[in-house]
């Protein structure tokens, strides 16, 4: 029995990036043996076991035959019998099927280290074809590692467009799509995540209200990248950068602009009442993939909502305590920064703007802590009742905005 550190903690080394996830494969060893041992298992499909003190994951050495459609349609085969090399063969690219031995020896039989070396991004067998859900893994190792100059190889960018082709794709659940996803979205170039799924057609089977946006053009007045799509994937990218790690911006970015597919060609480049016409595709989007209720709920108010914030210091008081009631933002403050962030890389995301001040944000603070200053008591104490004292307090919270404004922005 041997254990060997295995995948994205010994890819992730040789990066020299903080290690996550230390995940180890165990060659010569049975359940029972693991168990004995005092390991704890945790795998329903196969033999996966936590180790009793570290709880760092050990997986027994494993092959994989394909029995069907899709990412469940494995059999998966474990006994002493599998090598570390055969266990390694299954795994998706070649950066993440190295391993190290106890003493730190690196093993390497697919040529992992060469590849991190070139920054490629290459599958390891033919095999890769087998699971459709490597291909947004790959989509989302590029939006991982772009920043570092990783590339897809052009064997593997050949490969998965054959599987989107063949109908691969198609079989995807939504819930893995959605995990894939995210974890994208989160990443620190998500815009490489869409742009690989187009390049081998997976976004148009996948997200199809995405893949819609791209050759649809704005205003070059405003938007001088002009394409649609090209604009979502900017903005993308000012989200990770404003919102490190957020994937509720993210998701945001990605859905902000979904009505713009749906302005008749006549009216183009203009997108008059784009922010309406989104909220059904996104809906639409939304519920296919599951996505989490809070997700879904601020990606609507952004899509609903993000040309009121860019328009903030136009608005007129009422206006702007609408707006906030819309949020939200009164009750639940912590929803506020959020919509902000994906309102600024909206404004960011095109060309020539990448760094551009979002004034409107402190303007939008200032004003909830404005309108939420005003509570009930004084009006309570004055005699009022019922719905009487809402109305005195909107009366009031409108004054207190009207104020703001007329001082904005302030001294200093």
């Amino acid at each position: 029995m041997q254990s060997y550190l295995v995948g994205g903690a010994v890819r992730d080394k040789r990066l020299g990036r903080a290690g996550g996830d230390r995940d180890h494969v165990v060659v010569g060893a049975t359940a029972e043996e693991m168990l004995a041992r005092g390991f704890r298992p945790v795998g329903r499909d196969f033999p996966v076991f936590l180790h009793p003190q570290t709880g760092e994951e050990y997986a027994l050495a494993r092959t994989e035959r394909k029995s069907g459609h899709g990412y469940h349609g494995f059999v998966f085969h474990a006994d002493p019998g599998v090598t570390l090399e055969q266990d390694l063969a299954r795994r998706d690219l070649t950066i993440n099927a190295m391993a190290e031995d106890e003493h730190g020896r690196l093993i390497d039989p697919f040529g992992g280290a060469r590849d991190l070396e070139a920054r490629v991004l290459r599958h390891v067998s033919p095999a890769f074809a087998e699971d459709p859900v490597r291909l947004l893994r790959v989509a989302r190792f590029a939006a991982r590692f772009a920043p570092l100059g990783f590339t897809v190889a052009d064997e593997t960018m050949a490969l998965m467009r054959e599987m989107v082709n063949a109908g691969e794709v198609d079989h995807l659940v939504p819930e893995r799509v959605w995990q894939e996803t995210r974890k994208a979205l989160a990443e620190p170039r998500p815009s490489a995540f869409l742009r690989l799924l187009r390049e081998t057609g997976a976004l148009a089977v996948l997200f199809p209200e995405i893949d819609a946006l791209y050759g649809v053009p704005q205003s070059a007045h405003y938007h001088p990248e002009i394409d649609t799509g090209i604009h979502v994937e900017m903005v993308l990218d000012a989200a990770a950068e404003l919102a490190p790690g957020d994937d509720r911006v993210g998701f945001c970015a990605l859905t902000h602009d979904l009505g713009k597919a749906l302005t008749p060609k006549a009216e183009w480049p203009r997108h008059i009442g784009h922010e309406r016409r989104g909220l059904a595709p996104l809906r639409a989007l939304a519920a296919r993939l599951k996505v989490p209720a809070e997700h879904a709920a601020l990606a609507e108010l952004v899509c609903r909502e993000h040309l009121n914030a860019h328009r903030a210091f136009e608005l007129r008081a009422a206006t702007l305590l609408r707006l906030l009631i819309a949020l939200d933002a009164l009750r639940r403050p912590a929803r506020l920064e959020p919509f902000l962030a994906a309102c600024a890389a909206d404004k960011r995301g095109r060309l020539g703007h990448a760094q551009d001040d979002y004034p409107q944000a402190d303007y939008l603070r200032a004003a909830r802590e404005a309108a939420a200053g005003i509570t009930a008591a004084p009006f309570v104490a004055r005699g009022l009742a019922g719905p009487a004292i809402g109305q005195a307090m909107t009366k009031a919270r409108i004054a207190a905005l009207r104020a703001l404004k007329a001082a904005w922005p302030p001294a200093g």
